[in-house]
């Protein structure tokens, strides 16, 4: 479950302490690969939105989370290596401090270069200035 409280924490954008759904839809994409419509992503957030006001408090988030995860080590590192290639947008095969910056800003969050790369830092393990999907892994299991 910390793995899943530092997803919610990845996609609240605004850092409000819930997700919209457009934000579940980012999560979605991320995890799964696959794309839902604004209408299925508000769908799912009514079906567990026990406070009625349209966005997932981080219980309600682990919960929904709960209910779409199979608990094989296969899926949760094939929705991990989903994820990593959302901020992995140049191709290099690791998170530099750049591509998360534009994954950060595609996904509301604007952040300077200068923050993404404190941010990677924190978990760049060999020290290169970029993060490894191994790292990544660490990072999301952390």
């Amino acid at each position: 479950m910390v793995r899943m409280a530092r997803a919610f924490s990845s996609f609240d954008c605004d850092s409000d302490g819930k997700i919209s759904a457009a934000e579940l839809r980012l999560y979605v994409e991320a995890t799964l690969g696959d794309g839902i419509s604004a209408e299925d992503a508000a769908a799912l957030v009514e079906s567990v939105d026990a406070d009625g006001d349209g966005l997932l408090s981080e219980e309600e988030f682990l919960k929904l989370a709960a209910e779409g995860e199979g608990g094989e080590e296969d899926q949760r590192r094939r929705g991990l290596r989903d994820a990593f290639g959302v901020y992995e947008v140049e191709g290099r095969g690791c998170i530099t401090p750049a591509s998360l910056r534009r994954a950060l800003s595609r996904l509301g969050a604007s952040r300077d270069v200068g923050d993404c790369r404190a941010m990677i830092q924190r978990f760049d393990l060999n020290g290169v200035g970029v993060l490894t999907f191994d790292e990544f892994e660490t990072m999301m299991d952390s």
